[in-house]
Order: C-alpha cells, then sequence, then structure tokens
C-alpha cells in the first residue's frame, strides 16, 4: 500500500487542514500518516478560536518516531500545508532528506499556506519567509491560491496570463510543476480559472464561479490534486480528475446549505474516472 506523509494543521470540528485532506486521499487508496502542526477545536474562520500551535520540537519527536518506525520505501508523496511555526520547515526538510534515499521518485506537495484574497496574510510573519526560502527549492509541486502565488512572486495577478508570468518565476526557484487555483478570467467574470504550467505543459481548467466559499477547500484540492497525479497516467488526467473532484464538492456542500465540506456525502466524486471539465493547452 502506498502511504503519503502529511504535515499541516488539523480541526476537531470542521474540514480544514488534515481534517479536509486525510479522507480524500483515503478515498483515493493511500495510506496516511498525518502530523499536526496544530490542533484546534475548529477553524479560525469563526472569529474566536481555541486550540494549540505543536512546537517544533515536540512535532519533530513524532515524526522522528514515524521515519523511525514506518515502511519509508512505500511513501511515494509528502504533502506539507499550514506550517504554524517557520521552524516546522526544517523539520519537513528533514523527513524529506529522510525519505528522498530510499525512495528516490517521493514527490513532495507544497501548499504554500499564507493567505487568500478576503483575508490577507493569515500566517506569522516568518512563515512566509520559511515558506519560499527553505521549502519552495525543494518542493515537486506548489499549489497556490491567486493571493499566495501573488505573494510569492510579486506579480499582481488579475489575469491567466499574469498568473503564467508569476508560475513562471516559481518555477525558477526549484519546483517542477505549479498549479495555481482561484485565477480571475479577463473575459469572463462568472468564471474561474486554474493554471498547471510545468517547464514542458500550461493548462487551463475554466469552472463556473459558485456562489459561496468554504474554509479547507484549498487544503482538499492538495490531497485530491496529489493523490490523482500519483495514480493518473499523465498530468493533464491528474488535473482534470482533481479539478473536477474539488468543484463537485464545493458544489455539493453549498446545495446541502452546509456551513463545512461535505466530504463524506462527496467522496464518490472524488474516485470519478471521467472528469467534469478538460483542461486546454495554453
Amino acid at each position: 500500500m502506498q502511504a503519503i506523509l502529511s504535515i499541516q494543521s488539523d480541526v476537531a470540528y470542521g474540514h480544514v487542514g488534515h481534517a479536509a485532506a486525510v479522507f480524500p486521499l483515503q478515498r483515493l487508496g493511500f495510506e496516511v500518516w498525518p502530523v499536526n502542526t496544530v490542533q484546534l477545536g475548529h477553524h479560525p474562520g469563526y472569529g474566536r478560536f481555541r486550540g494549540h500551535l505543536v512546537e517544533p520540537e515536540r512535532l519533530a519527536v513524532i515524526v522522528d518516531a514515524v521515519l523511525d518506525q514506518a515502511p519509508l520505501e512505500s511513501c511515494v508523496g509528502l504533502l506539507a500545508g499550514y506550517l504554524g511555526d517557520a521552524a516546522v520547515a526544517d523539520v519537513i526538510l528533514k523527513a524529506l532528506d529522510a525519505i528522498r534515499p530510499v525512495n528516490p521518485d517521493l514527490t513532495f506537495l507544497l501548499d504554500p499556506v499564507i493567505g487568500d484574497d478576503g483575508s490577507g496574510v493569515f500566517v506569522r510573519p516568518d512563515v512566509p519567509e520559511a515558506i519560499q526560502g527553505r521549502l519552495l527549492p525543494r518542493a515537486s509541486i506548489v499549489t497556490p491560491n491567486r493571493f499566495e502565488l501573488s505573494h510569492l512572486t510579486g506579480h499582481r495577478i488579475e489575469s491567466v496570463d499574469e498568473a503564467g508570468l508569476a508560475a513562471e518565476r516559481l518555477l525558477a526557484e526549484g519546483p517542477g510543476l505549479v498549479v495555481a487555483t482561484g485565477l480571475p478570467l479577463a473575459d469572463d467574470r462568472e468564471e474561474l480559472g486554474l493554471l498547471a504550467l510545468s517547464r514542458d505543459e500550461r493548462l487551463l481548467i475554466r469552472t463556473p464561479k459558485l456562489g459561496r466559499g468554504f474554509s479547507g477547500t484549498g487544503d482538499a484540492f492538495s490531497a485530491l490534486f496529489l493523490g490523482h497525479y500519483l495514480r493518473a497516467p499523465d498530468l493533464q488526467t491528474a488535473f482534470e480528475r482533481a479539478a473536477s473532484a474539488i468543484f463537485s464538492l464545493v458544489e455539493l456542500t453549498e446545495r446541502q446549505g452546509e456551513q463545512e465540506l461535505s466530504l463524506v456525502a462527496a467522496q464518490d466524486l472524488f474516485t470519478a474516472a471521467e472528469p467534469r471539465f478538460s483542461a486546454i493547452r495554453i
């Protein structure tokens, strides 16, 4: 059984961080080894929240225990999300350096959790620097939203063309693939774009703009993309399946009138072989 080591936040109620990522990966057939960077009662989107940061020293002890016991040869993916503390970047890199010699084909997906258009930056001031300076150069894949892509590159992004220029700058810093979400489309205000850009391919998917946004969609998308990327025969197939799955999840959640992502109700949509959206080469 193939496994994925995931290092990011978790909540008891709702679906962000591991609560949004673990189940989709399991539904796609992966064992998941989750290590929590923070543990909250619920996500901060409700205003007041309570919980605990897992100090980097304690988190390192947990990761070391996983590395000592788990069959590292089965670990095909490393997923990193919300850090909580900039020092967690070093823990992630230590895990990467332990697994890569055992499995040189390990895919490291970095979800550079920094902020969003509505809230701005919501992490500690030194976290974006740790993401850009330490993690980004070592990542296989990076999955920023529009705000994060702009923040990491200093590029204004109001179109897919501008997003492409920013993604090219990220590629120059080390990753082999940038998948950007929530992109404005200059020719249609009723749709959003998703862009996948590697050194060989540039793919765009257009999806309708839904009426509501939900916390955890970025975490769920990163997990879905990593899972499909590891399973699919090519980038385009993985991109189409992941984009279709996240759209269907949000659409179902909105239709049901829920305040948290309807992960369990949508689980069969995660594995649909026929995507709802097709990617075009640009």
